[in-house]
């Protein structure tokens, strides 16, 4: 790919600093989530975590890995950075999505990339440009028809931009009836958005109202749109009057433990300080108190700190925590503080295969891609041939089909000098098959954690 004349890692990572600044962004923080997400579109390419070191100075392979476990949730999905732009209407939120879909493509000239790894890109790439609105941007060698525009950083700077107004609950609801599915889950959302909002008005006319938790416990499969419903939720929050900045922060259990006791309550504690004014998601909530009575105790801190936190910003911050029905039953009940905090309890049920169709078809969609008919039709094979137990992914199923899709379809191509616009965007039959032998993708080192954790957006998460 770096052959193809796309721009390396640390020229993307460059470009995407200069927006970075334009919008306030610290360096240091869009720097660690752009070079994240890089890592985990390109860690199955052999070699690529030297490659990836050379834009990160000091870089270790072990620090490759770690970086890509962070950025799966990104692949898609906004990176945080995107979402706090996009919820607050930040004029320059289209040109860092632009630029983050720049850092997918780049990461394609990493090592020696797989097919996997363009699949990861497009999807990534697209999730971005999506979420903020922006043209879509095709990745690794695929070639663009040239224009006779002006170069964009001119078209930019001639034109005048005006930061968009936020949105409405109203438009917020109409996205969130939009998605695929989710009837249970947006009857419920509908539901709390009418008693918050009465809530608020007794309230502001002086009445007496008794009050209700915010917070919310999102029970389900994974890949059934959690982390895309909790961000429709901080923005309707935010457009209710109940939080003043409407961003999403997403962690799991490696995000507020540290290593040692003590430390963990003053990380914990920096990560609800980053979501205050906003959504603190957590991931698999019930991994705080699960393991050997070690974890617990480095758990229980989080816990403990996490309780105190909310208290103590109970005006502004929303908490949603996440997982399977059963363990979180389990971790609410462990605990006092939580169990008189958390009384909303939405399920998200698996999709069906009509469901998962409509949300594989949009992913490609959004990646500038088209399902041949027959190729819809093997899908629904595919499907059929899968079992549905607690591990399926539901819509990161769909996800991942669409990317080693994307792959394959580059691999069909490869021999084809000059392909037309159908060839480069129609997803056939056979692209939906295993991949031949000669194109098998080396296995990843174990020191990867490869295990996909996170949600992914139905366009942006599924």
């Amino acid at each position: 790919m770096s052959g193809a004349g796309g721009k390396s890692l640390q020229q993307a990572l460059s470009e995407l600093l200069v927006v970075a600044g334009r919008a306030g962004v610290a360096d240091d923080r869009a720097r660690s989530e752009a070079l994240a997400l890089a890592a985990a579109l390109a860690e199955s390419a052999p070699g690529a975590p030297a490659d990836w070191g050379k834009a990160f100075e000091g870089a270790t392979t072990q620090d490759f890995f770690d970086s890509a476990v962070r950025g799966r949730r990104w692949r898609g999905a906004p990176t945080a950075v995107l979402t706090e732009l996009i919820a607050s209407g930040s004029a320059e939120k289209a040109a860092y999505a632009e630029a983050l879909a720049e850092v997918a493509s780049a990461a394609c000239t990493l090592g020696e990339p797989t097919m996997r790894v363009i699949g990861n890109a497009s999807v990534a790439a697209a999730a971005q440009l999506q979420a903020a609105g922006a043209r879509p941007l095709q990745v690794a060698s695929t070639p663009q028809p040239k224009t006779q525009e002006a170069p964009r950083e001119e078209a930019e700077a001639a034109a005048v931009v005006e930061e968009e107004p936020a949105k409405t609950v109203e438009e917020l609801l109409a996205e969130l009836d939009a998605l695929t599915g989710l009837a249970r889950v947006k009857r419920e959302v509908h539901r709390q958005v009418a008693v918050l909002r009465v809530e608020k008005l007794r309230t502001e006319a002086g009445l007496k109202s008794p009050t209700i938790t915010r917070h919310l416990v999102f029970v389900g499969n994974p890949g059934t749109g959690k982390t895309t419903v909790a961000r429709l939720v901080s923005g309707i929050y935010k457009a209710l009057g109940l939080l003043s900045k409407g961003q999403l922060v997403e962690v799991d259990r490696s995000e507020l433990v540290a290593g040692y006791l003590g430390q963990t309550a003053t990380k914990t504690a920096e990560v609800v300080a980053s979501a205050a004014g906003g959504v603190l998601f957590i991931d698999e909530a019930y991994s705080l108190t699960a393991g050997d009575l070690g974890a617990d105790q480095y758990g229980r801190e989080a816990v403990d700190t996490l309780v105190k936190e909310m208290e103590d910003r109970r005006d502004d911050l929303v908490v949603i925590v996440a997982g399977y029905p059963e363990p979180m039953e389990v971790f609410i009940a462990a605990n006092p503080g939580l169990a008189s905090r958390f009384r909303t309890t939405i399920e998200f049920e698996n999709y069906s295969d009509d469901e998962l169709t409509d949300i594989l078809t949009g992913l490609a969609e959004a990646a500038d891609y088209e399902l041949v008919p027959e190729a819809v039709d093997k899908f629904h094979e595919v499907l059929a041939a899968t079992a549905r137990n607690s591990s399926f992914g539901n819509g990161r199923f769909a996800r991942n089909v669409l990317e080693a899709a994307i792959g394959r379809h580059a691999w069909r191509l490869r021999d084809v000098p000059a392909p037309t616009t159908t060839q480069l965007r129609q997803i056939l039959a056979e692209d939906l098959t295993e991949q031949p032998a000669d194109a098998v993708e080396p296995e990843v080192p174990a020191t990867s954690g490869t295990s996909d954790v996170t949600e992914i957006e139905q366009g942006e998460e599924a």
